[in-house]
């Protein structure tokens, strides 16, 4: 069995008791993932695919993130996992966010593995740090632009302001895997370009 996070920890305990093979991953970075894939690769014995996918994706990265540095400048981004509390977005996808051209608001939140370690606790903390762009990924539940917008106090926000406020869903960002370093930074990338090329 393959679980992933400190957070399936008790499962893993009760199958491992019970003689099932446990492997549990705990990858946090965009370097993590990778890692993950040549480690998966070598334990199922397809090590020179499992090399194959890693350059390909390292490849893909470095390829957004020379488009980017060609960006006349980068938005301040505002990354939020949930809504209540307000959740700010976790390490690997901090990290995206500046391949794709931008620059996470909360770098220092982004480090703490645990989502309750990244909970906003002053909502006005945002406006005071005036991110450009705002992404969503509500895990589990559509992200309202409608509600951000209408948050006391975030009227003066240049993302709300001037509509920037997007919506990336979980399944291709919030889970620490190939999908978050395909489809789910080039959305990232999308979207800080369109914003990049009304500047340039």
């Amino acid at each position: 069995m393959l679980g992933f996070s400190d957070l399936q920890a008790d499962i893993a305990s009760q199958l491992i008791r019970h003689g099932v093979e446990v492997h549990v991953f705990n990858q946090r970075s965009v370097d993590e993932i990778l890692r993950v894939i040549r480690m998966l690769g070598g334990m199922i014995g397809c090590e020179t695919k499992a090399a194959a996918l890693a350059a390909e994706l390292e490849n893909g990265l470095d390829a957004l993130r020379a488009t980017a540095a060609a960006f006349p400048r980068r938005p301040r981004v505002y990354f939020e996992e949930w809504d209540e509390p307000q959740i700010s977005g976790i390490r690997w996808v901090s990290e995206l966010v500046g391949i794709a051209g931008g620059d996470d608001i909360f770098p220092e939140l982004a480090a703490c593995g645990l989502g309750k370690d990244r909970i906003i606790t002053d909502p006005l903390e945002v406006v005071r740090r005036a991110p450009d762009i705002i992404f969503g990924s509500w895990c589990g539940k559509k992200f309202s632009a409608r509600n951000v917008a209408a948050r006391p106090g975030w009227h003066d926000v240049p993302a709300v302001r001037e509509r920037e406020l997007h919506e990336v869903k979980s399944s291709i960002i919030l889970q620490p895997g190939p999908a978050a370093l395909t489809d789910g930074v080039r959305e990232l990338h999308r979207v800080i370009a369109a914003w990049a090329a009304k500047r340039g």
